[in-house]
Formats: C-alpha cells, structure tokens, sequence
C-alpha cells in the first residue's frame, strides 16, 4: 500500500499541481479544500502526511492542525504559507508542525521534504 498523503488548500490549482507530483511520486493523494473535508478525510484515510495551507476560508490552518492533532497527536504536517506569516509559522511549529514552505513554492524542494518525512516503500 502507497504512502498516503492529505493535500489541503482552497485553491484548486495547487491542489491539483502537488497531487501530480506526489502521485507520480508514488503516493497515493487526497484533496481536502476546507478544514471540514481535511477532518473527514483524516479520519477515514489516515494520511502518512499532510500538507496544510494556512490561509482557509471558514477554518484557517491552525484551528485544522489543532483538530487533525486531536485525532492523531503523531500525524505528520507540513504547512505551507505565503511570506511573512512569522507568527503563524511558528504557532504551528508549536502544535507540532514539521516544516513550512512559502508560497510560491519549488516543487522540487517539497518533493525532496517529502520523500524525507515519508520515504515511498518499493514494491
């Protein structure tokens, strides 16, 4: 079974661009593109990883990392965020948080981070 990775972010085209990447990766993807969907999907998936934006309408990054970390205090996550977002950065490092990458980002750089984290197993 591929290493499951949760990608959460309001906007589609992201979305769609790391599940790209990651799949071919060898991952195996899902999209959350709210707080709501992120905490179901959670649950029912069990992501190895997940890759958090900050900045979501309704319920922003943190509440969303507060609540994934209720479920599984062990969850992985990455945030993501635009520049100068200092303060939010480092409250989710507190929370547990592993990393976080400013938008825009380099793919190639997330590809290695998450390799990193979550290595893919050969078959």
């Amino acid at each position: 079974m591929a290493e499951k990775i949760l990608i959460v972010d309001d906007q589609y085209g992201i979305r769609i661009l790391l599940t790209e990447v990651l799949q071919k990766e060898g991952y195996t993807t899902f999209q959350a593109a709210n707080g709501f969907q992120a905490i179901d999907i959670t649950k029912e998936q069990a992501p190895d990883l997940v890759l958090l934006d900050m900045k979501i309408p309704g319920m922003d990054g943190i509440e969303i990392l507060k609540r994934l970390k209720q479920h599984d205090e062990t969850i992985k996550v990455i945030i993501m965020t635009a520049y100068g977002e200092l303060d939010m950065i480092q409250e989710a490092k507190d929370l547990g948080a592993l990393t976080h990458f400013a938008k825009p980002f380099d793919i190639d750089e997330i590809r290695k981070v998450v390799r990193e984290y979550i290595p893919v197993k050969s078959n």
